[in-house]
């Protein structure tokens, strides 16, 4: 079997077609909605944003790495679908010689699942790949790893969600635990408790700062890319982090500021403009995708728009602090702004995010603030006999 060089195989009986078409594509992307019909608590994705993701054109992740989209079909119908990717910049910087799958779903199935990732070992042994790992994408700013605890929970944006079977089905192919990630659920206090509101004080008397808060996206603009490449300092030791390329930041912004609500965003800068400090959350818009499934165009916008006003609860995005300011209660000046703004607006909860739970000093804070694991994701590997 040649997967890279052909379009059509036949796995056990499943037949797998590579998506060269965009009738295919088109298939590729809406296969989850009939697979989580009935799923209370799937979210569909932004179909806009899909179409610009898969876009070989417009995604620019595609012109450094290697790439397969693949249906596989049981009697005649779409029965699933995954991706696979070889970030070879990410390979390069970090000394890792993996291939990646993600965006992978089935039906409760075993053999429409092991067609598929079968046909993604294959395909990453002819490319020399010494080991699969994932669900992971083109970096750590895509979805990553199975939801293996958590799952009467609702999702929130850029996170997977799955069924439990899949992760089972991964193990019983050979799989084992790469990495874990975990969420937390945070009360937003009534009050600030003490010991940051010190911290706080001590943080704005002792530093040489400035605290930007917004209400406009206008102004946030001309941070954007000060603002990502603070990232890329501060990401560096972060499981599958690729840093942004100057022409990478604009499609990112491009593809979540619309959606960000601009009060929700906290910058710190030095004296002289420079950003040293930055967080970014969003009140979950959930509600507002289910409700025009997906589709934003010509008036789901407006229902997104009504669901953010309604969130009862904020997701952190991102957030990250210059090395030489750490340790001087930045952090703590940002998540004090960002608490007021979010008890201000009746904000009840806050979800952390993804964190590596090997970062027990994030960990620490978020137990600080009577924060609970309440979902945890996990990124699974299998070595491959290469076949250089």
């Amino acid at each position: 079997m040649r997967p890279d060089n052909g379009d059509i195989y036949d796995i056990m009986d499943i037949k797998i077609i590579e998506v060269t078409s965009r009738r295919l594509l088109r298939t590729f992307i809406n296969l989850p909605a009939r697979i989580h019909q009935g799923h209370t608590n799937w979210v569909p994705p932004i179909y806009l944003d899909d179409w610009g993701f898969f876009n070989r054109k417009k995604n620019k992740s595609f012109q450094y790495c290697d790439t397969i989209l693949a249906l596989a079909y049981k009697n005649n119908k779409p029965a699933g679908r995954i991706m696979g990717i070889i970030n070879h910049r990410y390979n390069k910087a970090s000394g890792d010689n993996d291939a990646r799958f993600c965006f992978m779903e089935t039906w409760n199935e075993p053999d429409v699942f092991q067609a598929l990732i079968s046909f993604i070992e294959n395909w990453g042994k002819q490319k020399g790949a010494d080991n699969l790992v994932g669900p992971l994408g083109f970096s750590d700013k895509d979805p990553q790893g199975f939801l293996v605890e958590g799952f009467d929970e609702p999702v929130v944006l850029a996170t997977n969600c799955n069924y439990s079977y899949m992760p089972e089905m991964l193990l019983r192919h050979g799989y084992t635990k790469k990495v874990d990630c975990v969420a937390y659920k945070i009360p937003v206090p009534d009050e600030i408790p003490d010991f940051y509101k010190a911290i706080y004080q001590r943080a704005l008397q002792n530093n040489h700062i400035h605290v930007l808060e917004f209400t406009s996206r206008k102004k946030i603009k001309p941070l954007i890319h000060p603002v990502l490449r603070l990232l890329n300092e501060t990401f560096t030791d972060i499981y599958a982090f690729d840093p942004f390329e100057e022409r990478e930041m604009n499609d990112f912004a491009n593809r979540y500021l619309p959606l960000l609500d601009p009060r929700y965003i906290k910058i710190i800068t030095d004296l002289q403009g420079n950003v040293i400090s930055f967080i970014i959350a969003m009140p979950d818009i959930s509600k507002g995708i289910i409700a025009c499934k997906g589709h934003v165009i010509p008036i789901g916008i407006l229902q997104i728009i009504h669901a953010r006003k309604k969130a009862r609860q904020l997701n952190l995005l991102l957030g990250g602090v210059k090395q030489d300011y750490r340790g001087k209660g930045l952090d703590v000046i940002m998540g004090v702004k960002m608490l007021e703004t979010a008890r201000k607006a009746g904000l009840q909860y806050i979800d952390s995010h993804l964190e590596l739970e090997t970062n027990l000093l994030v960990r620490k804070e978020m137990e600080r603030m009577n924060g609970k694991v309440y979902k945890r994701f996990r990124v699974y590997r299998k070595e491959l006999q290469t076949t250089r």
